[in-house]
């Protein structure tokens, strides 16, 4: 999730939190008479001697070991974190939240030997993904337990259910973390019993714990549910809409499970609801009438849903309401109108629907408003006559609201302003970027893809005192590197992509501070200076699509440990690869394709474990297949078409490319059969384990001394032959499901392997312009995730097999020139195919070619043969009968997409790809 919302969940979750400790604690003023009982004292020093302290294991910025203190000279019952019953001298409360505990806690701890423990708080601490032990359930006295971001790992034990006297069980798997992931699990038998059994529960919150079913029914059964918290648990099925109506219930979260759905109920005027949040769920529909009723409810999360339609007039009687969130769903109306008598309002999102606004004044009756999004709405922008009183604004995104004119002067009286997008509009003008020197606490400044003319200005001194971290100034006509930006000394991220900048100032590489460098579409010329590496920070590097020439920078894989993303396509780059990789390298990407790189492929590279993406195709390289690739363990993406490799590709079954799912070895000269023992290693090109195929979504920049995350994430792309045209296809990270396989324009003969049937996943499959004989076998028609299959340009004989016809998905054939016979399947998708996926072979007969089956006489086609001369490798087959045209297509049902520019890639191509390129990245970068 993007900054704000992480920024929002923490605080959210420390008020929850901070209400839940005080309520198991709210007695601890008590003074206790009563000494504590020996036997209870050394089990506690005994707990203590099982773990040591180490800061690490806790994110609260406040806590503290609060066993460090513990010694056997005082008495337990005075110990930090320790409360004992006043008249038995018995311990019932330890509360040990964030007191920097690390270590593994088992069956054997002596913990479990506190019978008369009512209240257990180990949560914030490292117990090293340790499974939370059975004995749990002998610890039958317990009303609150809170075991959670304490980095367990595993099943919950069902002796869980035992502790019937429950009133609050919090197993959160993590408190932050820029990527959650769930640690824990919950069998759904075990969470039946523990609610069956623990009648009385008042709060439950297993946020990160997979529970993977539908949720049971049997929740309606706890009357006296206050609080139910079950963020992304991995839910589907239909929610059950008596849940809303439990007498008690305060809160309910059940964001972040996508296929879960439901609708809103008639909510009774009784309900005490005050915080609903529905978040990245599938629930549907209007909201009701009776959503009025909720006069209590402070927080409504309900974005990324599927709500549509008009929000009702009784949303006015939300008068509590302080947090609302209805982004990206498909509400119409006017904006103004859904505010009405919403005063306390700090927090309103909104974007990404269909409302409308004539115009922003409105915002003068949100006079507490901190956080404003209206992101790709349409908005008239006048200057509220109040802007001077909006000093509590802290965040301003107005995306793509077809905002024009001059830059909005009143922004400039928003004294706590730290967050700004207005990326994606058309405002004119010049604008000095000085003047956000005076906004002290803005550290996020978006201004990409406006018609602005950004000056540095005078007085650029006092940008030292800037906390800008993050700018994008893409598409902003820049001619050179703003001096302001010199002493932005915080700075993390730079954008300046898309403009017309043709050199990097010295100062660049003292900016240590950068992570993240977009420079790509620019007209940099010259070599790349070696102090780059200077930039050890460095995250993110794209200067691809500029006019740089010289060598790579050998020490941008030898010393540059953080590096994960290195694109530098579509330039004049030439000597070799380098040659020399770090071993703790972070690389997952690497892309040097479109260049004039020569020599061999750097076998280093297998240094680099997380190493996702490969593409070096469109060089100069002279090797032979690196088999050593299979290696990486990571390894999804080999894009290393259009080059110089040969001979024959023969790997050890040791070398499996467990994970790869797109190969591309096009327009080389590999030769000989392409065995079918390889074919058997690539089981990731099964349809299988779908989390085999997904790449690193995200990655995190820390921004200094804030409590949260901002995430961006890079977004691939690969440039691929298929469907007769090349296609760009950005952002794979989100086309995960792409299983490609491009073997064509090599000398590849003999048959096609039978198993590459085995490959159920393969969504594309193109052998076209080689030597292959033999029959297509019919195994082919097990690949039902099959779009495209081309075969043109062999020696194939025999029938079209029927199998093919299975092939539901297949929108692109082309088997001609070949040596085909017989008849033409008829049914299903061959139906739709043209004269030119059938033509020369002259076996062949019936639709939509126009020789009638009857007709069989004739001499089989001899097609061109891939040994005939180097030179005339690029014109074999691939323009014969065609005329190449540059067209937006995708494939059948809109599953992919792509941007198709002729197969070749001519400077008239790259700088046409220029001018799309920006476009495509912001659309799937979805900033946010």
């Amino acid at each position: 999730m993007g900054f704000r919302w992480s920024l929002t969940l923490s605080i959210h979750f420390l008020l929850l939190y901070s209400l839940f400790s005080f309520s198991v604690t709210n007695c601890r003023l008590s003074v206790s008479h009563t000494k504590c009982h020996e036997d209870e004292s050394y089990a506690l020093l005994k707990f203590k001697e099982s773990f040591v302290i180490s800061k690490s294991a806790s994110y609260n910025p406040f806590g503290y070991s609060k066993i460090a203190s513990w010694n056997a000279t005082t008495d337990c019952c005075s110990w930090d974190g320790i409360r004992c019953a006043e008249h038995t001298g018995n311990v019932i409360n330890i509360d040990l939240s964030s007191s920097h505990i690390y270590g593994t806690m088992d069956a054997n701890s002596s913990l479990f030997h506190l019978k008369h423990l009512q209240s257990l708080d180990l949560s914030d601490n490292d117990f090293n993904h340790s499974r939370i032990p059975s004995r749990i359930g002998e610890l039958r006295q317990l009303r609150h337990l809170n075991l959670s971001g304490a980095n367990y790992f595993g099943e919950i034990p069902q002796e869980v259910s035992h502790l019937t006297k429950l009133l609050s069980f919090d197993l959160c798997s993590l408190f932050y973390s820029p990527d959650p992931v769930n640690l824990l699990s919950f069998k759904i038998s075990t969470l039946r019993s523990l609610i069956q059994n623990s009648s009385n529960l008042e709060i439950i919150r297993l946020n990160y714990v997979s529970i993977s079913s539908p949720v049971p029914d049997i929740f309606i059964n706890l009357t006296s549910l206050k609080q139910l918290s079950l963020y992304s648990c991995e839910l589907y099925g239909k929610f059950p809409i008596e849940i809303f109506h439990l007498p008690s219930l305060r809160s309910l979260d059940l964001g972040n499970n996508y296929h879960l759905s439901g609708k809103l109920p008639n909510f009774n005027s009784s309900a005490q609801i005050t915080m609903l949040q529905l978040t990245s769920t599938s629930f549907y529909g209007t909201l009701p009438e009776s959503i009025g009723n909720l006069k209590s409810l402070k927080y409504l999360l309900i974005s990324q849903c599927k709500f549509l339609g008009f929000i009702p007039s009784t949303f006015g009687n939300l008068t509590e309401l302080t947090y609302l969130d209805v982004g990206y769903n498909n509400f119409k109306g006017h904006l103004s109108s859904l505010l009405v008598n919403l005063t306390k309002l700090s927090t309103l999102r909104a974007g990404f629907n269909e409302f409308s606004s004539d115009t922003i004044s409105w915002i003068c009756k949100l006079p507490g408003i901190t956080d404003l999004e209206l992101d790709f709405l349409n908005i008239g922008f006048d200057s509220p006559l109040c802007s001077a009183n909006l000093t509590q604004l802290s965040v301003l995104s107005l995306r793509y609201t077809n905002l024009s004119g001059q830059f909005p002067s009143w922004i400039m009286n928003l004294t706590s302003l730290a967050y700004m997008d207005l990326s994606g509009n058309n405002l004119q003008g010049e604008l000095e970027l000085n003047k956000f020197l005076m906004l002290k606490m803005l550290f996020f400044v978006e201004l990409s893809l406006n018609k602005l003319s950004l000056i540095g200005g005078k007085n650029s001194f006092n940008a030292s005192l800037s906390h800008i971290q993050l700018l994008g100034l893409g598409s902003c006509n820049l001619k050179e590197f703003p001096k302001f930006l010199q002493n932005l000394s915080e700075l993390s991220y730079l954008y300046v992509s898309d403009n017309n900048i043709n050199s990097f100032p010295s100062w660049t590489w003292g900016k240590t501070s950068l992570q993240r460098l977009y420079a790509s579409n620019n007209s940099f010329i010259g070599s790349i200076s070696p102090l780059i590496c200077n930039l050890k920070s460095l995250v993110h590097l794209d200067l691809s699509f500029n006019n740089l020439s010289g060598m790579v920078p050998s020490c941008l894989g030898s010393s540059m440990q953080s590096l994960q993303t290195l694109v530098l396509k579509g330039n004049k780059l030439s000597g070799p690869i380098p040659q020399r990789y770090m071993v703790a390298s972070s690389l997952r990407m690497i892309d040097l394709s479109n260049n004039n790189l020569h020599g061999q492929l750097p076998t280093e590279l297998v240094k680099c474990r997380m190493l996702e993406v490969i593409d070096f195709s469109h060089n100069q390289i002279n090797d032979s297949f690196p088999c050593w690739l299979g290696t990486l363990p990571e390894l999804k993406v080999g894009a290393l078409g259009h080059n110089h490799l040969y001979g024959s590709i023969r790997c050890p079954a040791t070398f499996s490319f467990p994970k790869l799912h797109i190969i591309d070895l096009s327009h080389n000269q590999f030769s000989g059969n392409f065995p079918w023992e390889t074919i058997q290693n690539w089981k990731s090109m099964m349809a299988s384990n779908e989390s085999k195929l997904q790449y690193e979504l995200h990655s995190n920049i820390t921004l200094s001394g804030r409590v949260s995350w901002w995430s961006d994430g890079y977004s691939y792309s690969l440039t691929m032959f298929n469907k007769g045209s090349v296609l760009v296809y950005q952002n794979l990270q989100e086309l995960y499901y792409l299983i490609a396989i491009d073997l064509s324009s090599n000398k590849f003969s003999g048959e096609i392997p039978v198993v590459m049937g085995d490959l159920t996943g393969l969504v594309l499959l193109n052998f076209s312009n080689n030597m292959l004989t033999g029959s297509i076998p019919s195994s082919l028609g097990k690949l039902s995730y099959l779009e495209a299959l081309d075969l043109s340009f062999n020696r194939l004989s025999g029938n079209i097999p029927l199998q093919l016809e299975e092939l539901t998905y297949l929108s692109y054939l082309n088997v001609s020139f070949n040596n085909l016979s017989g008849h033409i399947p008829q049914h299903k998708q061959f139906a739709t195919f043209q004269n030119s996926s059938f033509m020369g072979n002259q076996g062949l007969c019936g639709s939509p070619l126009s020789k009638r089956c009857e007709n069989d006489a004739g001499s089989p086609f001899v097609p061109h043969s891939a040994s005939d001369d180097d030179n005339d490798d690029k014109d074999s087959g691939f323009f014969v009968g065609f005329n190449w045209k540059v067209v937006l297509i995708g494939y059948g049902g809109g599953l992919l997409a792509g941007l198709a520019l002729g197969w070749t890639f001519s400077q008239e191509v790259f700088e046409w790809l220029k001018t799309v390129h920006m476009s495509f990245y912001f659309f799937s970068k979805g900033w946010f």
